[in-house]
């Protein structure tokens, strides 16, 4: 039910209906605590549910990469406290297991992949809220590799030191791998950001199924290799959606620098088109094919953008939307803003279809979106995306772009279509200009 937006809320209601089934089965049917235990649990359980569901309700569409990276850290925390407490346990004598290696091995494979996953996902959260920025220093890369061997060292010396320095040494890993993520996370930023999200995601996977195996429960560990392998393949799939291995997107981070080639070259002129002579030129075109990017987000404008696929629609002019796989802040970001509007999923058009559409369409608008339809990545070597496969826009007849200004996208590079004979900038807030259109177009 998820792999289609029609049946994607069914089936997100169905997974939380098995989970709270899931959740009651544990404490009623599994466990052996007191009944003062699970009043502790109910009492975490209420603070949760209401937490999540204020959290949740408020948060608006633009805010959605932000929220999914931090309940992605949640799930990181959980994996995190869960290895704490059975690392006592374990410690203490209180764990009878005939395998205490396995048992150790999947304790501290939780504790260092659930910490990486909390702390970059909280990193994640507040770069993405724009309550941090993207820091970077000299020698930042050898630091990180540095801290990771430190990390995996101190699993090692935990393993095989007297009982008197178990615990220092087991705190000190999970300080170290707290460290890690946060400054594995600190630099990237950007285009790159989507697919640190996924990274992570999966990162919470892993981490839980280091509890299945903990716990010797068939569930808990497939649901976390689930979760892991999905995060993964998503992770790989944006990796090869952006011409760039997953090594180059951890240590590249791109998305915190500005271009050598671009910043310091003359790009000319552009021009400006008024809402009138867009809306003009939109409805008697043929093809539209709209690109919607994180300006669209941000104006929460997918509302008033269908209303002017409609309109245009009913005079008779094809509509189409064009997807690249790394638009927005996280997977699938701008498909979910769409979906939300009620846009037909068949309207949706991924990159390689896309492409194949620009050369026969008479217009292309481009919403808020900037990286993904910049033709540095096919033209300048010097540029650190080229190579990044994008929207071939400058294919199609006219190219009309909204933005708010002419300040780089997030990447922090310059984006050369602006500058180019048929494209026509449209200034102003994404929300106000379409809402311009709609009336424009219903005038004519």
């Amino acid at each position: 039910m998820l792999s289609h937006p029609s049946s994607a809320r069914r089936g997100n209601l169905i997974a939380a209906f098995g989970m709270t089934i899931a959740i009651f089965a544990t404490i009623f049917l599994y466990a052996q605590g007191s009944l003062a235990n699970r009043g502790y649990i109910f009492i975490a359980l209420i603070i949760g549910t209401v937490s999540g569901w204020v959290v949740a309700k408020k948060v608006k569409m633009t805010s959605m990469p932000e929220m999914v990276s931090l309940f992605n850290g949640m799930g990181g925390a959980c994996a995190m406290l869960i290895s704490i407490i059975e690392f006592n346990h374990l410690q203490t004598g209180e764990v009878q297991t005939g395998n205490p290696t396995g048992l150790y091995i999947a304790i501290i494979a939780g504790l260092i992949i659930g910490t990486i996953s909390f702390a970059g996902s909280i990193i994640a959260y507040l770069k993405l809220s724009g309550k941090l920025k993207d820091i970077n220093f000299k020698g930042q890369h050898i630091f990180n590799l540095i801290l990771l061997i430190l990390v995996i060292s101190g699993a090692v010396a935990t393993y095989n030191t007297s009982e008197s320095n178990f615990l220092m040494f087991f705190y000190a890993t999970f300080v170290l791998s707290l460290l890690y993520g946060i400054f594995f996370v600190l630099p990237i930023g950007g285009a790159d950001m989507p697919v640190v999200i996924s990274l992570l995601n999966s990162f919470t996977g892993v981490a839980a199924a280091s509890g299945g195996f903990m716990y010797d429960n068939k569930v808990m560990l497939t649901g976390g290799i689930l979760v892991g392998a999905a995060g993964t393949l998503l992770t790989i799939l944006m990796c090869n959606a952006m011409n760039r291995s997953l090594l180059n997107v951890v240590i590249g981070s791109f998305g915190g620098t500005k271009s050598g080639s671009a910043a310091g070259r003359e790009h000319g002129t552009y021009k400006e088109i008024s809402v009138s002579d867009t809306a003009m030129v939109m409805s008697y075109a043929n093809k539209v094919i709209i690109v919607p990017g994180y300006g669209l987000a941000v104006a929460q404008a997918q509302h008033t953008c269908h209303e002017l696929e409609k309109l245009l629609g009913d005079k008779g002019v094809e509509v189409k939307y064009a997807i690249h796989p790394v638009a927005g802040r996280m997977p699938g970001h701008m498909n979910v803003l769409l979906a939300e509007a009620d846009v037909p999923y068949e309207k949706l058009m991924e990159m390689e279809e896309a492409n194949e559409e620009f050369k026969t369409t008479d217009v292309v608008l481009i919403l808020g979106a900037n990286d993904v339809v910049n033709p540095a990545a096919k033209t300048d070597p010097q540029s650190p995306i080229y190579g990044m496969p994008i929207l071939d826009v400058q294919l199609a007849k006219t190219v009309i772009v909204n933005k708010r200004s002419m300040k780089p996208g997030y990447a922090g590079i310059e984006n050369e279509l602006f500058f180019q004979p048929k494209t026509s900038m449209l200034f102003g807030d994404a929300k106000k200009v379409l809402q311009d259109l709609c009336n424009e177009v219903k005038s004519i």
